[in-house]
């Protein structure tokens, strides 16, 4: 088993910083998922606790011991690539007995743990093929098995599931979350996938432009982004983001979007008229714009909006409305009875508003603090003793 911490983790290529000040811990046991865009960070980090890559600043430490001078081999991880990385002139027994014969395991237990591995699984008929007699999501299951023979102390996976098709990924989704409930292994998982990241994390660290922006579970990412680039990154459709500034209706504080006025309640209410500044950003999700018509009493806030676009989906339709000039798209239930070119009224709560500072784009109410600004002099670089 591994605990996994990141102490102010700087990666430097050249003059092109790759990762800046990541601090993150990781408990024994857990699921972490690592998600952002391409280029943010999240890879790079990823080899750098495998030891292919080695922190300019900082220290990368399993179980409280640096690993920065460790050798690859020497940290008894297992990692899963996204190419696979399967030996094609061996078979599937022989890709998954490489490496326990390289460990020198006695043979009487190579092929009992063999067999066992590939029964939960699903490919004890495959062990006799080669890697190019099979499909995408076998060779995933083979190498995934491989990695579990391994018997490390934790898993990194760097978006096993990306060169699957959408069937196939769900079901691999499944099955990966089956195999850690079964065997609790620390997991560092890396993907640019937010569906992987909120079903499969118990927490997801989110990163961008090399710095981690929120580290939480899905429910409180979803419900409590830390900041505009979290909002709208995590969300499908993504959150509607609205110009705003601060009012005060009846001498209460109150957000001024969309040519209205919101009275507003409870924590939002003191962090809002806590703001120096005038100018925000107002969130709300799509699934918070509800039609008037059906919408409860405690959405007390009505807005007409012109139908743009309609896009049925079968469970569910997704509305794009122009309200006072903006975009705003809203999740209602299917065959909803709306057409291009309608007016309509819909409602929205206070309760599910969120308020973003605009000039730093900070939530609020997230409790995490906003990242802090890079320093004039880097932490020195730790030689992991």
């Amino acid at each position: 088993m591994a605990e996994i911490t990141f102490d102010r983790v700087y990666k430097l290529f050249g003059s092109v910083v790759a990762v800046e000040d990541l601090s993150l811990g990781i408990r024994d046991g857990e699921f972490l998922v690592v998600v952002g865009p391409s280029g943010c960070g999240k890879t790079t980090s990823l080899r750098m606790l495998a030891g292919f890559e080695r922190p300019t600043y900082g220290t990368v430490s399993i179980n409280g011991e640096p690993q920065n001078r460790v050798a690859p081999q020497q940290r008894d991880l297992a990692m899963v690539f996204q190419s696979y990385a399967l030996y094609p002139h061996m078979t599937v027994y022989k890709n998954l007995a490489f490496g326990m014969k390289v460990r020198r395991e006695p043979r009487s237990t190579i092929r009992p743990q063999i067999q066992e591995v590939a029964a939960l699984l699903g490919i004890e008929d495959l062990l006799a093929r080669r890697p190019s007699e099979l499909s995408g999501g076998q060779r995933q299951r083979v190498a995934l098995g491989r990695a579990l023979l391994r018997q490390p102390r934790a898993f990194l996976m760097d978006e096993p599931l990306s060169n699957l098709d959408a069937a196939l990924r769900v079901q691999m989704r499944v099955e990966l979350k089956r195999l850690h409930d079964r065997f609790g292994i620390t997991t560092v998982y890396v993907t640019h996938d937010q569906v992987e990241a909120m079903t499969m994390g118990d927490r997801i660290a989110i990163m961008s432009n090399g710095r981690l922006q929120q580290a939480d579970t899905p429910e409180v990412i979803y419900e409590r982004p830390a900041n505009l680039f979290v909002a709208s990154f995590v969300g499908s459709p993504t959150m509607n983001l609205l110009k705003g500034e601060v009012t005060s209706a009846d001498g209460h504080p109150a957000v001024h979007f969309l040519q209205t006025t919101t009275a507003l309640e409870g924590a939002l209410a003191v962090a809002v008229s806590s703001l120096t500044a005038r100018e925000i950003v107002v969130g709300i999700r799509p699934e918070d714009v509800r039609l008037a018509s059906d919408a409860p009493a405690s959405y007390s806030t009505r807005l007409q909006g012109i139908v743009d676009v309609v896009e049925p989906l079968g469970s569910e339709t997704y509305v794009v409305l122009k309200i006072a000039e903006q975009s705003v798209t809203a999740r209602f239930p299917p065959r909803v009875s709306v057409t291009s070119g309608e007016t309509v009224e819909v409602a929205l709560t206070p309760a599910h508003l969120h308020v973003f500072d605009a000039q730093s784009g900070i939530n609020i109410l997230a409790a995490d603090a906003p990242p802090a600004e890079l320093p004039e002099t880097v932490p020195a670089l730790s030689d992991g003793t």
